[in-house]
């Protein structure tokens, strides 16, 4: 830190011996029908730290600009950006005379299309659905499409989750800790709010950090930043949730130095797309900035955003042929509405103040303080000796009784071994066809709330088994939720500074502090008193959620179950130098980061008392990133860039405690490394805007961890088959990611705009990575529960989670009297089923019934490869048609009213975006009776993209 300070106040001190040779820029940017000036357009120097905003009749002034040849961007909400060639003359001023700024109409498109994708709606956060939010402030033609086309069917660009991404607001990484994504609904529902942003692709150069592999988004909230007006809109959907209003106003900066910004939205449905999947969310923003002084500004931006909403179910296909893919089984009815058990509630309100600060006219420094607190919460069903109420328990659908195989399958093979087909056919399937057409699902397929009270009542009833009373007392069924308590604090500053005509440095240091309570809240008792805080799967003291409060009774508002914290803090540092010239621009970043992490058990697990109770030991990561790249000019129209990296990256909070709900054990897991390179050839012509890149990405050394109910995982020491409750922890894995990326944008006609764009890309597992399970069963014979299976066979399996190839052809009328209409034809392909990495080790055929290890004796490898083979999803079609109108209101003011409307995939195509392997069969025997069935229990589940969605938007600028 000292070495950093230093630093930073020796390039000081040179800032001030530099020569200026320098000069003047000036213009007024006016509305192009109106001619009236437009205050607060952004007016930017492209690499340097020269950036001004128009006063309030749209004049602007930059003063010392850097002689050669400059890029000056224009851009301000709602209107098309500019990008200006000037060839700047030492010593003299270069006056650019009145800008005619255009409305951009399709502006609307990413202020509305941005809701219908909902990247926040991850259960984990994940990267499946990280495109839209990562894209909504670009204009390049290829990541449009990636996000308001290919967005609905989850595509990730270069098959990257969005933890390669870095997402930051004022500067300050967004990003959790936990596990290295952001969390969008932190500020969901403000469009208008958060739509000053700038985005770097990949690797290439951000001004604030330095960055991932799959670019870097900043949200900029300074009060002064925003174009002075109000705006009032309403939107209709069929999609995730159903209305939503939203109103912004933004004062602009007065005459003493003040500005604000204020925004607010509520989104609302009783039941979304999917059956059952209730929504509601409320969220609110404000943003002032005070101006001390020409060189000092301080802001303070506060953003609240509440979401609540009901999940939708995976399902296997035979539930999905049974009951269609809009089928859910989180719901069921109680007292005439319905009420889904798995609601996903997200309250974290962000806090940042920060101070902008220009020692010089070639130096800026910004400094920010966040604070962030709340809680996110995802509910579920408990039960302690009563049946699953889960309606899709494989008990309760027809595929249980047509797969049954006897239970003699070892005797049977001794009589006659010839009994296991070459097929894989094992065992004497004993199927009940009767009992499978009477199946529980069918007269019950949605969730039985009244079932769960009566059952936590001792009924009284009468001669006609009536219930006339009840006693309350302890509950069979509960409703909990699994709750994490954030409070996340953290400081940086970031230093912009133009070292000479043809250097600009950037700089910055950041710490982040985390602490996460992390427990069971118990919400409902539904009908009961009490309810016993004890694990019903285990026996004696190994049954005791905390050994130091055993047997409690627990009610609504309790914790139970488990109860930990986990400390973490980050430290991080860069530099980056970039050099512009007049045929090459290239650039060189460094970084430095240090993550340490802490787990402190505040329960003594009865199944692991040694190790639960009281802090783990710290694990620390020390990390390194190199970059660059190089831009090159072929003429002022065409270019080349490329970029390279190579760095390491801590595992994440999450894969460093494997089975943090119980204890502190902890594997020895290493950094990630990764390298990436891309290269990329450019065109920026008056008609034709277009880019071609090839990338590639290695990821090494990543760990997964999962959580699921195997049988026949361990061996028979208690005559359970094997089966247990395991922790998956994969290590050393490696992914590979190839590929490339078209954009074509063509203005054929003042009026009619083409696009095609094309992504194809091969995402592949790299090695057969180590596979760890954790065994509870273990821990009362004081053995290490975390054991070895081996290495899981997954080299040249597909990475699961997108379509790795996806092409859009669209077209565009955008009439002059301001009204347009477009459609697009999307094409996706490749997509695969999630694989099980337990089933791809060597103990998927180890027999658990053998005690010398031996493996199943009917198991081939020409079976296996059946059983195994990846599933890949059908390539899939989309059509989508957008448009919008606006009317001018006022010939005096920019006032207009307008709206957009959109239709999605409206052939009503369906398609899978995801699914994934059930590992519950978790051995050879086992998945191949079920699978040679023909009617399988424990088949993949799957999720199903939305079919023909609407979408319209009314709004009104002033």
């Amino acid at each position: 830190m000292k070495k950093l300070v230093f630093s930073i106040f020796l390039v000081m001190q040179v800032l001030v011996g530099f020569a200026q040779t320098s000069t003047t820029v000036k213009g007024t940017v006016v509305d192009s029908k109106t001619q009236r000036g437009i205050q607060g357009v952004v007016i930017t120097l492209q690499n340097t730290s020269v950036m001004r905003l128009t006063s309030a009749q749209g004049e602007f002034v930059l003063e010392n600009v850097p002689s050669g040849n400059q890029l000056l961007e224009i851009k301000s909400q709602g209107y098309t950006s500019q990008l200006l060639k000037l060839e700047i003359v030492a010593g003299q001023t270069l006056d650019l005379g009145i800008i005619s700024f255009e409305e951009d109409i399709t502006s609307e498109q990413q202020l509305s299309l941005i809701t219908l994708t909902e990247t926040d709606l991850g259960d984990d956060n994940s990267g499946s659905e990280n495109t839209a939010g990562l894209l909504q402030a670009s204009r390049d033609a290829f990541q449009q499409a990636a996000a308001f086309n290919w967005g609905q069917a989850r595509y990730r660009i270069r098959g990257l989750d969005n933890e390669y991404a870095t997402t930051m607001i004022n500067g300050m990484v967004m990003n959790k800790i936990y596990d290295g994504r952001p969390q969008w609904s932190n500020w969901g529902g403000l469009n208008d709010a958060t739509r000053n942003q700038e985005f770097t692709m990949g690797s290439a150069p951000s001004d604030y950090t330095f960055g991932g592999i799959l670019g870097t988004q900043e949200i900029n909230t300074r009060a002064s930043i925003y174009r002075p007006g109000s705006r009032v809109s309403f939107s209709g959907t069929n999609s995730n949730y159903s209305w939503r209003g939203m109103a912004t106003h933004a004062s602009g900066m007065d005459k003493n130095g003040w500005a604000y910004v204020i925004s607010a939205s509520r989104r609302w449905a009783q039941e979304g797309f999917f059956e059952g999947t209730d929504y509601a969310a409320n969220s609110f923003f404000a943003s002032v900035e005070k101006r001390i002084n020409s060189k000092n500004s301080l802001n303070f931006t506060s953003i609240y955003a509440q979401n609540s909403r009901g999940k939708n179910s995976p399902n296997t296909d035979e539930v999905t042929s049974i009951a269609g893919e809009k089928y859910n089984s989180y719901w069921g009815w109680q007292n005439g509405k319905k009420r889904n058990s798995r609601d996903r509630d997200i309250e974290e309100p962000v806090f940042i103040l920060s101070h902008y600060w220009k020692p010089s006219k070639k130096t800026s420094v910004n400094t920010n303080v966040m604070y962030q607190f709340g809680s996110i919460g995802n509910s579920r069903i408990d039960f302690q000796d009563a049946t699953n109420p889960d309606p899709t328990y494989y008990r309760n659908l027809p595929s249980y009784f047509t797969s049954l195989y006897n239970n003699n399958v070892d005797e049977v093979l001794q009589l006659n071994p010839s009994a296991y087909l070459p097929g894989g056919l094992g065992g004497i399937p004993t199927p009940n066809l009767l009992n499978a057409a009477n199946a529980n699902f069918f007269s019950q397929p949605q969730i039985d709330w009244n079932m769960m009270y009566n059952a936590n009542r001792i009924a009284v009833v009468d001669g006609n088994n009536d219930i006339i009373d009840y006693i309350p007392g302890r509950s069979k069924y509960v409703l909990y939720e699994d709750r994490v308590d954030d409070t996340t604090w953290a400081v940086n500053t970031i230093i912009n500074s133009q070292l000479s005509d043809n250097i600009v440095l950037n700089a910055g240091a950041s710490y982040r502090n985390l602490t996460s309570k992390n427990f069971q809240n118990l919400l409902d008792l539904l009908g009961g008193e009490y309810y016993s805080d004890i694990d019903n799967f285990q026996d004696g003291n190994a049954s005791q959620s905390d050994l130091n409060n055993p047997d409690r009774e627990v009610r609504v508002g309790d914790k139970f179950g488990y109860n930990y914290k986990l400390y973490a803090s980050v430290i991080n540092a860069f530099t980056q130098f970039k050099f512009t010239y007049k045929k090459v621009d290239f650039y060189l970043a460094q970084e430095f980061s240090r993550s340490e992490y802490q787990r402190e058990g505040l329960y003594k697990n009865g199944i692991y008392p040694t190790s639960s109770f009281g802090k783990s030991k710290k694990l620390e990561y020390d990390n390194f990133g190199f970059k660059g790249g190089l831009t090159y000019k072929i003429t002022g129209r065409h270019f080349i860039t490329a970029n390279g990296v190579y760095m390491s990256k801590a595992p994440s909070l999450r894969n460093s405690f494997p089975n943090a709900r119980l204890n502190n054990l902890t594997l020895d897991v290493d950094s990630e490394t990764i390298s990436s390179a891309d290269l990329s050839y450019v065109i920026r012509a008056p008609r034709l805007k277009a880019r071609l890149t090839g990338y590639y990405s290695k990821i090494q050394n990543a760990t997964e961890t999962s959580f699921f109910f195997a049988e026949g995982v361990f061996e028979d020491n208690d005559g359970d088959g094997g089966d247990a409750f395991i922790a998956e922890i994969v290590t050393g894995m490696d992914k590979l990611n190839f590929g490339g990326e078209l954009g074509l944008e063509y203005q054929m006609t003042s009026t009619i705009k083409l696009t095609a764009n094309a992504g194809w890309g091969q995402y592949t597992y790299a090695n057969n990575p180590n596979v760890f399970l954790n065994n509870d069963n273990l821990a009362a014979s004081g053995q290490n529960t975390i054991v070895g299976v081996g290495t899981a066979k997954l080299k040249d399996y597909k990475i699961a989670g997108t379509p790795q190839q996806a092409y859009s052809f669209g077209i565009e009328y955008r009439d002059p009297k301001f009204w347009w209409i477009g459609a697009n034809a999307n094409y996706l392909a490749n997509n695969y089923l999630d694989v099980s990495a337990l089933l791809r080790t060597d103990s998927f055929f180890s027999n658990p019934l053998d005690v010398s290890g031996f493996p199943f004796p009917e198991a081939t490898e020409e079976r296996a490869r059946e059983l195994l083979k990846q599933e890949k999803f059908e390539d899939f079609t989309l059509i989508n048609l957008v448009g919008g109108k606006s009317w001018r209101i006022s010939r005096k003011n920019r006032n207009t009213f307008g709206f957009f409307a959109s239709i999605n995939n409206i052939f009503d195509v369906t398609y899978k975006t995801g699914g994934f392997e059930q590992a519950r069969n978790a051995n050879y025997r086992e998945l191949n009776q079920d699978v040679s069935s023909g009617t399988p229990s424990f088949a993949p589940k799957y999720f199903y993209g939305f079919g023909r969605t609407y979408f319209v938007n009314f709004y009104i600028n002033l």
